[in-house]
C-alpha cells in the first residue's frame, strides 16, 4: 500500500474539501503527461490507480511485430516471448513503465499538473461554497482600506466593499467584525471575486431573519422594505398565525430583538408597522408614527391622496421629506399629502366637507413642538430628494 500518498490524499480531502477520486485523476494525467514528456507521444500509455489503497501501475501498449519500426508503439516477436512465451505477432504486449526512470524536466511536469489541478478544485470549491452564500448575510472582518474601498475577511476569501455599497459616514476600524450582505460571487483566475454591502435593503431583512425566529420560520412575513442606509428604514411585516402579533414578534421583550438590529446598523432608525392588502391602510400604516384622517388611494394609477392634521402635518412629511418619501417607496404609491386646512381649500380635492366625519380612522391624539417644515407636494416612489419649496408657516 501507498501509504504516505493515501495520507497525503485524506489531508488534501479533509482541508481543502477537494474530493480523492479529484486528485487521483490529477495524478492519472500527471503521469500520462510525463510520459509524453519522457517518450515523445502517450497514445499507447495506460495508468491503473487503486483507490483504496493508492497502488498505481504505469504500462504501455505495444503489437507484437517482426520488424521494429517505432519501439514506443512496436516490441519485436523474440522480446515478447521473453516475456510470455505465448506471445504471437499481432498480439498487444502490456510493456511496465517505471516511473522512475523519467527525467528531471518530466518529473517537474508531472508535478505542476498535479498542483494546477489543486489550485483549479481549491477555487472552485471556494466559489460553490460562498455562490451559495450568495444574496445572505455573512460577518467579516476588516481588514484594511484600499484607496476608498474596505478589504473584508470572510474567513477563506475577501471580499471587496465598494465605496458606494458604504452607509455615508460608517469608519471601520482592522480586526472589527460587521455584518455584510452579498451582492455577487465572480469566479476568476484568482479565485472568486465578492462583492458585498452594507446599503443593501436586503440586509435588514436578513438581519431580521437572523434575530427573529418568527421569520425565519415564516410565521412572520417581511412584505416589503423601504431603506435611507444609515438613517432610517421602514419594513412592512405580516403574520400567518392569527395569534402571533408580527410588530411585536419583531420588536422583542423590551425592544431587545430590534434594538440588536440598530446596534449592527449603528444607530439606523427602524419603523416596523403591519402591512395590509388594502392600500389605503397600508399607506395610513406608512406614514407611522404620524396619525391620518383620511387616505383616497387609486390602486391603478398607484396614487394617493393623504389628509392629515394640521400639526401632523410635518411629521407626516418628515425632515426633508424623508417620512414621506419612505412610505412612498415602501408602498409603490405616489403620495401627495395635505393638511386639513389645505384640502378644505382645494375645491374637490378630496370632496371633503368641513363639518363631514371621517369614517373607518383611529382617533388621533395630540402632539406638540414639531418643527413645522412646509407643503413638500408630492414624493415620488423613485425617493430623490427633491421637493418644492416650503409654504411660509403661519403664526
Amino acid at each position: 500500500m501507498n501509504t504516505e500518498l493515501l495520507e497525503a490524499l485524506e489531508i488534501l480531502e479533509r482541508e481543502k474539501d477537494i474530493s480523492k477520486e479529484t486528485l487521483l485523476e490529477a495524478i492519472e494525467n500527471s503521469l500520462l503527461t510525463a510520459c509524453k514528456n519522457h517518450f515523445g507521444k502517450a497514445d499507447n500509455v495506460k495508468v491503473n490507480i487503486n483507490p483504496e489503497t493508492c497502488e498505481f501501475s504505469v504500462y504501455a501498449e505495444k503489437t507484437v511485430v517482426e520488424q521494429v519500426e517505432d519501439p514506443i508503439l512496436e516490441i519485436s516477436l523474440a522480446n515478447a516471448k521473453l516475456k510470455n512465451s505465448k506471445y504471437e505477432l499481432g498480439d498487444v504486449v502490456q510493456v511496465e513503465i517505471k516511473s522512475k526512470e523519467f527525467g528531471r524536466i518530466a518529473t517537474q511536469n508531472a508535478k505542476n499538473v498535479i498542483l494546477q489541478k489543486i489550485r483549479e478544485e481549491e477555487r472552485k470549491v471556494l466559489y460553490n461554497q460562498y455562490y451559495g452564500k450568495e444574496r445572505d448575510v455573512v460577518t467579516g472582518v476588516v481588514q484594511r482600506y484600499l484607496g476608498r474601498n474596505v478589504s473584508i475577511n470572510l474567513g477563506k476569501v475577501d471580499a471587496i466593499l465598494n465605496e458606494n455599497e458604504m452607509v455615508k459616514g460608517e469608519v471601520f476600524k482592522p480586526t472589527e467584525r460587521i455584518k455584510l450582505y452579498i451582492l455577487e460571487v465572480k469566479d476568476t483566475t484568482k479565485g472568486p471575486r465578492i462583492q458585498v454591502s452594507r446599503t443593501h435593503p436586503e440586509l435588514v431583512k436578513r438581519l431580521f431573519e437572523s434575530e427573529v425566529t418568527e421569520v425565519k420560520d415564516g410565521i412572520v412575513e417581511i412584505k416589503c422594505i423601504a431603506r435611507e442606509a444609515g438613517s432610517r428604514t421602514k419594513i412592512a411585516v405580516w403574520s400567518n398565525d392569527p395569534d402571533v402579533d408580527p410588530v411585536g414578534a419583531c420588536v422583542g421583550m423590551n425592544g431587545a430583538r430590534v434594538n440588536a438590529i440598530v446596534s449592527e446598523l449603528r444607530g439606523e432608525k427602524i419603523d416596523i408597522i403591519n402591512w395590509s392588502d388594502n392600500p389605503a391602510i397600508l399607506i395610513e400604516n406608512a406614514l407611522s408614527p404620524a396619525k391620518v384622517v383620511a387616505v383616497l388611494a387609486d390602486p391603478e394609477d398607484k396614487t394617493a391622496k393623504v389628509v392629515v392634521p394640521d400639526y401632523q402635518l410635518s411629521l407626516a412629511i418628515g425632515k426633508e421629506g424623508q417620512n414621506a418619501r419612505l412610505a412612498a417607496r415602501l408602498t409603490g404609491f405616489k403620495i401627495d399629502i395635505k393638511s386639513e386646512t389645505q384640502a378644505r381649500e382645494i375645491e374637490g380635492w378630496l370632496d371633503i366637507d368641513e363639518d363631514e366625519e371621517y369614517e373607518g380612522y383611529e382617533e388621533y391624539e395630540d402632539y406638540e413642538n414639531f418643527e413645522e417644515y412646509g407643503d413638500y407636494g408630492q414624493y415620488e416612489e423613485s425617493g430623490q430628494d427633491y421637493y418644492e419649496e416650503p409654504l411660509p408657516v403661519e403664526e
